[in-house]
């Protein structure tokens, strides 16, 4: 039971760094997403805080907009997907606005190739890492 719990908290921790890369590739391909900080340290301690703020609103708020939108998601076949994940990155930017984490995201098109980057990102790391044995 206790390993269980720890690798899960690993996993987790391992996504959130890989977030964290994702969030920082965003930055440095997309003008208009900025990422301030004084030292290379204190960038990656933000980048670690924005991947958990981007992990929380995707828990929390996507699905709860995308029950709401589910109309526009059948009516554009899908697409309005690529709308949704701009606006949970742009999110993502205000509240790290907010906290004065030193991430930020200026409008809705830095947000959507932000978004689209990070998914990149993400899926091709998701391809690379190991699957985990599922045990009967």
């Amino acid at each position: 039971m206790a390993a269980a719990i720890l690798g899960a908290m690993f996993r987790f921790l391992i996504r959130l760094v890989l977030t964290a890369l994702a969030l920082w590739l965003a930055t440095a391909i997309v003008g208009g997403i900025t990422l301030y900080g004084d030292s290379t340290g204190a960038k990656f301690v933000s980048l670690l805080l924005v991947a958990l703020i981007f992990t929380l609103v995707n828990t929390l708020v996507k699905p709860i907009v995308m029950m709401v939108g589910c109309a526009l998601y059948v009516l554009t076949l899908g697409l309005f997907g690529l709308v949704v994940n701009a606006l949970m990155f742009w999110l993502t930017g205000w509240v790290s606005e907010q906290l004065s984490l030193g991430f930020a995201v200026d409008g809705f098109w830095p947000a959507f190739w932000g978004a689209i980057i990070v998914w990149i990102a993400m899926w091709v790391m998701d391809l690379l890492s190991p699957r985990r044995q599922e045990v009967d």
